[in-house]
């Protein structure tokens, strides 16, 4: 069953540009992994600095395998140092 993955996401105005580098090599890196099916990427519109990526998977097996990779890893630990905590997600199914 597909799962969709809410990734969310803030960073001070100053430091967009290093974020956005940052999700473009995640992007890529994602495009290649087993069950990954799309992504979209979204800012919000009345709090800069305020992003939303909508990732679907084929299964949330897949998207976990995902994120225990080290490349995603590696990745991960430099976004979460650029905002100063953690990424926050959240994991839906199809009912």
């Amino acid at each position: 069953m597909a799962v969709k993955i809410l990734i969310k996401r803030k960073v001070a105005k100053e430091l967009t540009p290093q974020l956005d580098a940052l999700l473009r090599k995640m992007r890529a890196l994602t495009l290649n992994q087993k069950g990954y099916i799309s992504g979209e990427s979204f800012s919000q519109v009345d709090e800069p600095g305020v992003s939303m990526v909508i990732s679907t998977w084929q299964t949330l097996d897949d998207w976990r395998s995902w994120t225990l990779s080290k490349e995603r890893i590696d990745l991960q630990e430099q976004i979460d140092k650029l905002l100063g905590e953690p990424t926050k997600y959240e994991i839906f199914e199809n009912a």
